[in-house]
């Protein structure tokens, strides 16, 4: 199963609800869903190629921001995944492909992604973050792609 944020997953416990409530996000620029995704403990984290390592939700939410109001559009879905589980945790280990344009320049998007969740208050909540881009002329053409 692809997930992009469009699938209809009504099992709030299943981690492909929780998946999906990212992407639908991200995808949609959607910061107040983003934040309800995410853990709001200091102890959450984020590495990726457009935002260096950050911890906390309010650097994440710096990422993000800045990602939703620039000039340029990225959409991305996740697929080629794994999900490992316990009562506490799950984390997702798979690729996510996309683009990203601007201009009516598209890159492609070819991403390792890493996501880890915890049960906080009854519900999925993003703990940990990591993607990256598969190769590296790509990671330059993404950096210099405008931000």
């Amino acid at each position: 199963m692809i997930i992009s944020g469009t699938e209809n997953i009504e099992d709030h416990d299943d981690p492909l609800y929780a998946l999906s409530e990212f992407y639908r996000a991200f995808n949609s620029a959607d910061l107040q869903l983003m934040e309800y995704n995410w853990s709001a403990s200091p102890q959450a984290s984020m590495a990726n190629p457009l935002g260096d390592i950050k911890f906390g939700w309010p650097q994440i939410c710096s990422v993000y921001k800045r990602l939703f109001e620039g000039p340029f559009q990225v959409y991305v879905e996740y697929h080629d995944y794994r999900i490992q589980r316990t009562h506490e945790l799950f984390v997702a280990v798979g690729r996510e492909r996309g683009y990203k344009r601007q201009d009516g320049d598209e890159l492609k998007l070819a991403i390792r992604t890493t996501r880890l969740f915890r049960r906080e208050a009854n519900r999925w909540r993003q703990l940990h973050h990591h993607g990256s881009l598969d190769d590296p002329g790509m990671l330059a053409r993404y950096r210099g792609h405008s931000s």
